[in-house]
């Protein structure tokens, strides 16, 4: 009995002598010939006895690589890693469906490839590798979402990232659901503030009724519907190839106003604010799209007879904005292009000062509203009414547009001098520099790769904010009177004594004049 305790003591006090931590590396035996036991079960290696110490050597290795040295920090994934990981699946193919064929006739993929051939010509480009993944990219896109047609629109550069900008149109009935819910809860969400709003100033009006101000605020320019105007496309932006798509919200017109007054560059962020004299009614997204509204109004253009005007008897050239395709063009030499400006046509309609592509007239009142100012009405003059405005029908040649400061707004060019039978006609924006079109026979091509900044032609000056209201009408009924020095108190005090000495004197004099009678 007293040999077999001595035994389990024995074992007890090894086993506590194998656990024992290194002070080096912090392990013990015990678990160490555990953990090699057990990768040897499971990998079962031949000659095991040959190669135990080359197991027991990479098995240390394992357990401190990571722990090497606390002043080393443990490698991170870089950023291109990361970037690399979301871009793989824009090069995996997704599960055929059967519709392949129909997918390859009617898809609404624009060709990628062939845009960046042309615009490389002109010394224009993204680089083919970023072209290819911004192609698959926009494959995703149109794979994901219902488009009629998609176009890549180009790509605006930020101080932390770029937006990559796609212009897509939907199908009838598809794409308005979204935006129609996101209207509908802000509408909720403003109900619901008015009414709170109305029922605290109907108790503090109970209480204390305030005096009724006579300010009136401007009209609100209300923003144009879909698939018109400035609104007549959709677009979705991404910061990189294979990063999730998002759509733009829809532009109002004092977005559009309030940018022609600023300048911002992009931070790549689309909750960024927008800090800003004036005050920008949105974030950096309500921004972005306001300038991509701009930039597509003064600089997407095309050769002139390849679009025409639908024919509609007594439709007035001004108020027409739909055009088709014409099926009878047949091409314009790029000589010609590039000597006469007069061959290039504006295909967007031009933003009026309004921030509208239609003018409205905004002095006009509803019934309801007429009822409550009728009283008003009678009492005042009908104002005059506003002209309306109007602005460059469509397909207004360039020839046209505005000089800057002595600078034509446009370049042309050809894309090689030294083999001109195979060069392309290109036009480059002064106004909106980044912006180019290109022209090969009976095909054409938009794209903008700048900043979306507009050039000014002068140095720019912030607008200085107007004088502060004042908040009373300033008069002597109101305006405190200054406190009199000693010497204005005594002559004062003087002139009143010399007064009622005058008053008293008459008063006697006037006494006995009446006890004389």
């Amino acid at each position: 009995m007293e040999s077999d305790n001595e035994r389990e003591r024995a074992v007890e006090s090894f086993k506590a002598f194998m656990m024992k931590n290194s002070t080096k590396t912090n392990l013990n035996l015990y678990d160490h010939l555990v953990q090699m036991l057990t990768k040897i079960m499971d990998e079962r290696p031949e000659n095991a006895v040959d190669v135990i110490e080359d197991m027991s050597l990479d098995l240390k290795r394992s357990i401190l690589q990571e722990k090497q040295d606390t002043l080393r920090d443990s490698p991170s994934s870089s950023a291109a890693l990361l970037l690399a990981e979301q871009q793989k699946s824009l090069f995996s193919q997704g599960v055929d469906d059967g519709d392949h064929e129909e997918e390859l006739v009617d898809s609404p993929l624009p060709n990628v490839g062939e845009l960046a051939f042309f615009f490389e010509q002109a010394g224009v480009g993204l680089g083919r590798e970023e072209t290819q993944r911004v192609f698959l990219a926009l494959k995703q896109l149109v794979d994901t979402q219902r488009v009629q047609r998609c176009r890549f629109w180009g790509k605006i550069l930020g101080t932390q990232s770029n937006y990559l900008v796609a212009e897509v149109e939907f199908r009838e009935g598809e794409g308005e659901e979204e935006e129609g819910t996101e209207e509908t809860h802000e509408d909720e969400e403003k109900e619901e503030e008015t009414h709170e709003a109305q029922n605290e100033s109907e108790m503090v009006e109970a209480a204390d009724p305030p005096p009724k101000s006579t300010y009136k605020p401007p009209p609100i320019v209300p923003r144009e519907e879909n698939h018109t105007g400035v609104n007549k496309f959709t677009y979705f932006v991404c910061q990189e190839p294979g990063m999730p798509w998002v759509r733009l919200p829809f532009v109002i017109p004092a977005q559009i106003t309030v940018a022609r007054q600023i300048r911002k560059f992009f931070t790549g962020r689309l909750d960024a604010p927008v800090v800003s004299y004036p005050p920008f009614p949105g974030n950096e997204a309500n921004y972005l799209r306001a300038q991509i509204a701009r930039i597509s109004a003064g600089t997407h253009v095309s050769p002139v007879g390849f679009y025409h005007f639908e024919e509609d008897e007594g439709e007035d050239e001004e108020v027409r904005d739909t055009f088709e395709e014409n099926p009878d063009f047949e091409g314009i030499h790029v000589n010609e292009m590039v000597e006469s400006l007069n061959l290039w046509v504006h295909h967007v309609q031009h933003i009026l000062t309004q921030g509208r592509c239609v003018w409205i007239n905004l002095t006009k009142k509803s019934g309801e509203d007429l009822d409550e100012d009728a009283e008003e009405e009678d009492h005042e003059e009908e104002a005059d009414e506003p002209e309306p405005e109007t602005g460059p029908p469509l397909l207004t040649p360039l020839s046209e547009d505005a000089n800057i400061n002595d600078t034509s707004p446009w370049s042309s060019m050809t894309s090689s001098n030294l083999i001109p039978q195979f060069c392309i006609a290109v036009v480059r924006s002064n106004l909106w520099p980044g912006a180019y079109a290109y022209v090969n026979g009976k095909k054409f091509g938009n794209i903008y790769i700048g900043w979306g900044m507009k050039y000014l032609g002068t140095a720019y000056t912030p607008v200085m904010p107007p004088q502060p209201q004042s908040e009373y009408p300033s008069g002597p009924e109101i305006t405190e009177a200054l406190d009199p020095t000693v010497e204005e108190e005594q002559a004062l005090k003087a002139a009143l004594e010399e007064q009622t000495a005058d008053l008293e004197e008459t008063e006697e004099l006037e006494d006995d004049e009446e006890d004389e009678d």
